[in-house]
């Protein structure tokens, strides 16, 4: 009887054995085959125009002065430039941002004194090859449905182009209220007479040429021209495979296998979807950010110019690559860093990374070959409003 025990146990086993194995290899195939349906390429050399919005050299100079114009801010002193300035790669070299009743630049901006302005919650995107935002490893782009912001709250450049102005702690501060904000603008707009002439030239069928929809168009427009599309990395892509050394193309192939090409890949190296990751809350916010559709999940940003835009994560609490790559392993290895998110909760694609220390030096080499600091640095020595160029930034 024993013995029978004892081979029915043993039989158990094995059956338990190879049914973990054949869990263990299914578990393999469906991974390579995932992996199999995503790559990393480079960025186009055509940048994307929409049909509607067709470029100049008369309306990308008109957004020029536009994005570097505090004219419209509610207090007149908060430009788009004051938070995506070309000397920080058109992003901030702070956590989460400072607008309206800040002064100063970059990490040394501060608010003034007795102020009743939040910080703005989140960490400033940069501007720089936002026109390839929402293209895939198919190179299939609509830049109409371009997805923008943490949150996808906006389509397109046009659409973004407006939303900070009416936002109260970027743009609109205190004295006016976020339904009227735009049409004061315009009428500041519409009282100086360079901007009478530049609207006209680029709008010329138009009776009123200075309005929402143009507005939104010459800033998207000049966004559009903001491109670093010729990365090591790029030039490695298109056939130069000296661009590389062996180390980057080393820690190219681990940012492959352990599967940060999972969510980072495509041209841009993002899938523009929604991961709920646990990121630590910021100390300076007062409530826990709910992100997209309060499920406490954001977009995967891209991995471009990271030289120029840190720190890094929705709320700029990752100071370094290396910080990123450690909060991935914590994950890897079953910690949350919030507390108010479980493990469980996290994306089961930031779960099932296979990365370790050792990994972190070779993938940090690769991605430096993504940087490509020939972009468009152009500072207007004025704007026809006559205010600070880029807001009150000390510059």
């Amino acid at each position: 009887m024993a013995s029978k025990i004892i081979i029915c146990l043993s039989i158990a086993s094995l059956i338990f054995v190879f049914s973990c194995e054949r869990k263990s290899v299914s578990n393999e195939v469906e991974k390579e085959r995932q992996m199999s349906n995503v790559s990393i390429s480079e960025l186009p050399l055509k940048i994307p125009i929409p049909e509607n919005n067709l470029q100049s050299e008369s309306k990308i100079e008109l957004g020029r002065l536009l994005f570097f114009d505090p004219i419209l801010s509610g207090n007149k002193d908060v430009a788009c430039a004051t938070c995506h300035h070309p000397s920080n790669g058109y992003a901030e070299s702070r956590d989460i941002s400072i607008g309206v009743n800040g002064e100063g630049f970059g990490g040394k901006r501060t608010f003034k004194n007795r102020n009743t302005i939040p910080f703005v919650k989140r960490n400033a995107h940069t501007v720089i090859n936002t026109a390839f935002n929402g293209i895939g490893t198919s190179y299939k782009y609509d830049a109409l449905e371009a997805p923008m912001f943490w949150d996808l709250r906006a389509k397109s450049l046009e659409e973004q182009a407006l939303l900070p102005i009416k936002a109260l702690e970027e743009m609109r501060g205190l004295q006016y209220s976020e339904a009227e904000i735009l049409e004061v603008v315009l009428k500041r707009l519409q009282k100086i007479e360079k901007y009478n002439l530049l609207f006209a030239e680029v709008f010329p069928n138009e009776k009123e040429p200075i309005n929402e929809i143009n507005l939104s168009k010459a800033i998207a427009s000049f966004e559009r021209t903001l491109i670093g599309n010729n990365s090591r990395f790029d030039l490695y892509q298109r056939g130069d495979k000296n661009a590389l050394s062996q180390g980057e193309i080393e820690g190219m192939k681990l940012f492959v296998k352990v599967g940060c090409i999972q969510c980072h890949n495509g041209p841009m190296f993002s899938d523009y979807k929604i991961h709920v990751l646990g990121v630590p809350d910021h100390p300076n916010l007062p409530e826990h950010d709910l992100g997209f559709e309060n499920g406490n999940g954001f977009r995967t940003p891209t991995l471009r110019n990271l030289r120029f835009t840190f720190p890094f994560m929705h709320n700029g609490t990752k100071k370094s690559v290396k910080e990123i790559l450690e909060f991935y392993e914590d994950i890897s290895l079953g910690k949350s860093q919030n507390q108010r998110i479980t493990i469980n909760e996290i994306d089961s694609l930031a779960r099932d990374l296979e990365l370790r220390v050792k990994d972190f030096g070779p993938i940090i080499n690769f991605l430096l070959s993504l940087n490509d600091d020939n972009f468009d640095q152009t500072i207007p020595k004025q704007v026809p409003s006559g205010l600070a160029v880029g807001g009150n930034i000390g510059l």
